[in-house]
């Protein structure tokens, strides 16, 4: 099979998965038991999806060179690695409810890998510690990243909460407090990311400074300071709800227009690798 084949077959288990969610939003979440059969198969049609979109990736990734990350082929690396972050972490934790929002976003990568083919930047063959340094630059955004859909959840779980107007999806989700402590675990395990890849940054590259890295990296600091008062906040403090929720998606877009708002003014707009 053709890398645009693995795509569209991906395409298609994801919107698959993501209708089973919406089904099973009829039932509240006291009554679905950890082996639900409708939520293993929501999970296996995931996986499916999350292979298929491994096969497509790897093509794409590897085109033309040793490692072709250009905007559209890094945005769809994360997304996958997202996926499968949620799909690991659904097989201990009750976070599949967060595929509504990470499986149509999964698809629409795809959708325009697909539609908007592009050229990208030359490929590079990466030394071993820029590779480890990209490796853990993505972890730490892909952590950061599901819990900032965590904290939106967390929002509309709130808001519906506190005007006792519950919807579908608020019944379908676990418990205020569960959810809130699933997302400071997100939180904890982005930061530690985050911290690895700024120190392998500095460590690793040259200039972290120089004129086409640091708005990316004065924006990753600001983000890793958002997330280290959030931390601290809600160890001293006990920060929660709103707060919590505020800081975390104002952490995670300082940290998405650090990475992929530069790169795409920087590849798409200037033309600059």
């Amino acid at each position: 099979m053709t890398s645009n084949a693995f795509s569209v077959a991906a395409i298609l288990a994801y919107v698959g998965a993501c209708a089973l969610i919406f089904r099973s939003m009829r039932q509240d979440y006291s009554a679905l038991g950890g082996s639900d059969q409708g939520r293993l198969i929501t999970l296996a049609l995931g996986w499916v999806a999350a292979v298929l979109h491994s096969l497509a990736a790897a093509r794409d990734l590897s085109a033309g060179g040793p490692l072709n990350l250009g905007f559209l082929n890094a945005l769809s690396l994360v997304t996958l690695l997202i996926v499968l972050i949620l799909l690991m972490a659904s097989l201990a934790k009750p976070v599949d409810k967060l595929g509504i929002v990470v499986f149509p976003l999964a698809a629409a990568v795809l959708v325009l890998q697909l539609s908007f083919p592009e050229e990208g930047p030359p490929p590079k063959d990466y030394a071993w510690p820029m590779r480890i340094h990209i490796v853990v630059s993505i972890f730490a955004y892909s952590f950061l990243n599901i819990a900032a859909i965590q904290a939106i959840l967390l929002s509309l779980q709130d808001w519906g909460l506190r005007r006792r107007h519950l919807s579908r999806l608020h019944r379908s989700l676990p418990p205020l407090q569960t959810m809130e402590a699933m997302l400071f675990q997100l939180i904890g395990a982005g930061l530690l990311l985050l911290t690895l890849s700024l120190l392998s940054g500095f460590l690793y590259l040259d200039d972290l400074f120089a004129q086409h890295l640091a708005h990316k990296t004065v924006l990753s600091i600001a983000a890793w300071i958002v997330f280290a008062i959030l931390m601290w906040g809600r160890l001293i403090h006990g920060w929660r709800g709103r707060t919590a929720i505020r800081w975390t998606l104002g952490g995670f877009a300082s940290l998405m227009l650090g990475y992929f708002g530069s790169k795409m003014v920087l590849e798409l707009i200037l033309h600059r690798v």
